[in-house]
């Protein structure tokens, strides 16, 4: 499968493939003024029949790096990150569907999407070689998943902040679809955010090491001006609940089936983190489903390692990516 070049239509579309299309060389990513050190280039791509944002830094020829952002987040998220990295990498991100500035889904958002697109995307990306992978929260949960499916197109992965959900029961599923036909029949809004420097300051109450600085630039990269307000650059619907249960054991049969080297990162300060504490009693067993597990504590650090300390990350990364098979 390879990618080609074409002139979009007048919506968008791609006149032809059915898994993926590449506007190669699009436009510079420069929404806000902030010192950059690597600004990246967005490319527009459709997977599955569906237009996807992808950013891209580094020459294309340079060892490529993959990385996957989390539930209410975009590809800009790294952008701190890729700033941090030595020189000599190729990164890409894309944005997931229904954020950023990827298309939105007609209805509901389901897991196995994600599966398919990173598919794709690696199909367009490295078709030929196995990739450096690299997921935060709900993208460590997509990629660790994608790892143990398709352990041959993986080479190493780095899962952040991100180690699955809660098991659940049986039992719940009668309460779960009954909450997602209400939420069907009226799907939840986001409400008009004010400013950019609310916005701002809500990044700085919740993620307490971030400076004023980057919280400003994720405030513009994370919303969009309209008409009627300004919003978050988010498909709401993503705020419905998912119909179908976690299953904890899919999950480990699954990581249990990953070939390739995992490092987990974690935040130094996550223990008061719902998702933290949602799988802190079920920690060992999840780690023992990986056969070449390493793990980093990022020190003074919450859920957004790749925000408030991006440097840290950075070098571990880099280390744990730069070892010998």
């Amino acid at each position: 499968m390879s990618a080609h070049a074409v002139t979009p239509s007048k919506h968008g579309e791609p006149p032809g493939s059915p898994c993926f299309w590449v506007d190669w060389g699009f436009r510079p990513t420069a929404r806000a003024a902030m010192p950059i050190q690597r600004p990246s280039q967005s490319e527009i791509l459709t997977l599955n029949r569906h237009r996807c944002h992808l950013r891209r830094w580094g020459p294309r020829d340079a060892p490529l790096l993959v990385l996957l952002h989390g539930w209410m987040d975009s590809s800009a998220t790294f952008q701190f990150l890729v700033d941090a990295l030595p020189d000599g990498w190729q990164v890409a991100a894309p944005d997931w569907r229904g954020f950023g500035d990827s298309d939105w889904n007609d209805g509901s958002y389901y897991f196995p999407d994600y599966l398919a697109d990173l598919d794709a995307l690696l199909d367009a990306l490295s078709p030929q070689q196995p990739v450096k992978l690299l997921g935060h929260s709900m993208g460590s949960m997509i990629a660790g998943i994608y790892a143990g499916i398709r352990p041959e197109r993986v080479e190493k992965l780095v899962l952040a902040e991100g180690f699955g959900l809660a098991a659940t029961k049986p039992a719940e599923a009668p309460g779960r679809y009954a909450r997602w036909l209400r939420e069907t029949r009226d799907a939840p809004e986001f409400g008009d955010l004010q400013s950019l420097d609310a916005v701002a300051a809500k990044l700085l109450e919740r993620n307490p090491r971030l400076t004023p600085e980057r919280a400003q630039w994720l405030a513009r990269e994370l919303t969009r001006q309209r008409d009627d307000g300004l919003y978050y650059r988010a498909d709401p619907r993503h705020k419905m609940v998912n119909p179908v249960l976690y299953r904890l054991e899919e999950a480990m049969a699954c990581w249990q089936r990953i070939s390739a080297p995992v490092l987990w990162a974690l935040g130094g300060d996550t223990n008061d983190h719902p998702l933290a504490k949602s799988v802190a009693a079920s920690m060992p067993q999840r780690r023992a489903c990986f056969a070449k597990l390493q793990e980093t504590v990022i020190a003074d650090a919450g859920h957004m390692l790749q925000w408030e300390q991006p440097e840290a990350l950075a070098a571990a990364i880099h280390a744990f990516f730069s070892q010998p098979q």
